[in-house]
């Protein structure tokens, strides 16, 4: 016989989260953080797909540090389903402490034609191999750590990125870095 809770048992995280004495305070704090990360699931993803349709992109990312500048793509907002990297870990051979630490102080970086602009050939290599033509990155930096990167791209022809446009990903950027669904998962 299964006892597993069958899906409409976990309508409501809130009536399991809030039930008293259930007896099982380990369950009661798993349906704490599975709220509070559901919660940090919509808003990043509604982010991403307001940011993506504002700055007319084929595809933004968030870029997540799990471990010493190691990362993976774990959101994306998509114009076609073809430029989907989710799950991507990235140039993590190209990306280093040093690059890391300028993040960390606050760099954007923004390239609007990898073809036609000095960067590295690691880097470059890297670019193509995800079908990046140009690229708009901001940190998110979460109690004063670089917890991730939001990048744009665009992969279908060059851009040249302007003003308004960096405020706008600065400022979502932000948005997820004072986020109390991200920063309370953090902790």
């Amino acid at each position: 016989m299964n006892s597993s809770p069958t899906p409409n048992e976990f309508n409501n995280i809130e009536d399991l989260e809030n039930q008293p004495n259930s007896g099982d305070p380990g369950l009661q704090r798993f349906a704490l953080r599975l709220k509070t990360s559901m919660g940090r699931d919509i808003l990043i993803q509604t982010e991403l797909d307001k940011l993506r349709t504002q700055l007319q992109c084929d595809r933004v990312i968030l870029y997540y540090f799990y471990y010493q500048w190691k990362g993976q793509v774990t959101f994306e907002s998509l114009s076609q389903a073809i430029f989907s990297i989710y799950g991507s870990t990235g140039a993590d051979n190209c990306f280093n402490q040093e690059y890391a630490q300028l993040y960390q102080q606050g760099r954007i970086s923004a390239i609007a034609d990898i073809e036609t602009e000095a960067i590295h050939p690691c880097y470059q290599k890297f670019l193509r191999s995800i079908y990046v033509r140009a690229n708009l990155v901001v940190p998110v930096i979460v109690d004063n750590q670089l917890w991730g990167l939001l990048i744009a791209h665009y992969c279908q022809l060059p851009h040249l990125w302007n003003a308004s446009e960096f405020e706008l990903v600065k400022t979502v950027a932000k948005t997820l870095s004072n986020a109390p669904e991200i920063i309370n998962l953090k902790r």
